[in-house]
């Protein structure tokens, strides 16, 4: 219910509950924080040129003229991807539920991925990799109007959480195949969802999602659905013209970007510092001298080698502290530079973290407008497994 725009967080206050997709766009009367509060806010942040202009447009013949987040979502996708040939399937149709009642109804007397998941998330993690999803015994949400929560079975009986709605057995079973649009997957079904009603050869997806992936391999074998190949999406970081000269002017790479930040102002203090603040070879140089002592130790009385060995630590500790107050002193004098690097890495990095996991497109698109998704599927190539830097 929130974005993130120019470092300010945009949010929707909206007290709802059920699917997401089914959320009104309708804002309560007296409400604060609605649609139309948020279209006034966008108009002020994006300014008046002709792309601000269009996204204004897309912003609100998305979410004040359809009546859902689905249906806003669905044109939005289409007014942005429509000319690249976008296909959108609504999961929440009842006729492709009607293909899932099957493997619903297998999840709900069997538990069968509650079991194979449990099974191979185990072998996972003996490997040295962690659970990214923990499964269920009953991995479905039941769903009505203004209501979406998880079934329970207790007893042989058949319990829709924090309601006072349950099931005996064939009261589920029956409710199942008689409004199949009722029952949906969560997060760990719905990738069979996907399969059985549009195969794929291959999927795509970020880090996270192929992790529990992974841990579906065996149930999918299970409940005979093909598994299919998966790849690793695309990651891409857009640095505009200006910070590439910039970063060229300062001689640092857009590699050195992806260090931790506190890593890339020590390496380019040690770079462009006129002082060696390497200290390495009066380390090796002392431990030479120490290594000598150690054999004199050893011709003389070998009780003396705890007494050198702490020695050789006090100096080395010596040397580590110049050294580091060196570099602190260096970087208090050439503070404006750093400064310089460190506000283009947190434009690039927004707190630390991915571009593509805080900037809101409309940042990008007010500068490039209809261009800027042509660069991208012109750039962007799937089957590459590189991470992409993709100058404007």
């Amino acid at each position: 219910n929130y974005f993130n725009l120019f470092g300010k967080k945009v949010k929707w206050e909206r007290d709802a509950s059920g699917a997401v997709g089914e959320l009104s766009t309708d804002q309560p009367a007296g409400k604060a924080g609605g649609l139309k509060e948020m279209k006034d806010l966008l108009k002020k942040e994006f300014g008046e040129s002709e792309n601000a202009k269009k996204l204004i447009s897309f912003f609100s013949d998305a979410y004040t003229k359809h009546d859902n987040l689905a249906d806003a979502t669905r044109f939005l996708a289409n007014t942005l991807f429509y000319h690249h040939g976008l296909v959108i399937v609504d999961g929440n149709d009842a006729e492709l539920k009607k293909c899932f009642i099957p493997y619903a109804e297998k999840e709900l007397t069997e538990n069968i991925s509650f079991k194979k998941v449990s099974e191979t998330t185990e072998k996972l993690t003996a490997l040295g990799y962690s659970e990214q999803v923990h499964p269920r015994e009953i991995n479905l949400f039941y769903l009505r109007e203004n209501l979406r929560e998880r079934i329970i079975e207790r007893e042989g009986r058949f319990y829709v959480n924090e309601t006072d709605i349950s099931f005996s057995k064939e009261e589920i079973i029956n409710e199942l195949h008689e409004n199949p649009e009722r029952f949906s997957p969560n997060a760990l079904l719905r990738p069979l969802y996907q399969e059985v009603i549009l195969p794929n050869l291959c999927y795509i997806g970020g880090g996270g999602e192929l992790a529990y992936w992974f841990q579906l391999k065996e149930y999918f074998n299970k409940v005979e659905v093909p598994f299919p190949i998966l790849l690793l999406r695309n990651s891409v970081l857009l640095v505009p013209k200006m910070l590439s000269e910039k970063l060229q002017k300062l001689h640092v790479s857009i590699e050195d970007l992806f260090l931790p930040q506190h890593e890339l102002l020590t390496k380019h203090t040690k770079e462009i510092s006129k002082i060696d603040i390497d200290f390495s070879q009066q380390k090796e140089f002392l431990k030479q001298q120490f290594s000598n002592l150690y054999e004199l130790a050893k011709q003389t009385d070998v009780s003396f080698l705890g007494a050198v060995g702490a020695q050789e630590k006090k100096q080395l500790n010596g040397l580590d502290n110049l050294e580091k107050r060196l570099l602190k002193a260096q970087k208090r004098n050439l503070s404006e530079e750093l400064e310089r690097v460190k506000n283009i890495q947190n434009q690039l990095f927004p707190n630390q973290s991915l571009q593509e996991r805080q900037l809101n497109f409309s940042e990008f698109y007010l500068e490039y407008g209809e261009e800027l998704m042509d660069v991208l599927k012109e750039n962007l190539k799937p089957l590459g497994s590189n991470f992409t830097i993709l100058e404007l």
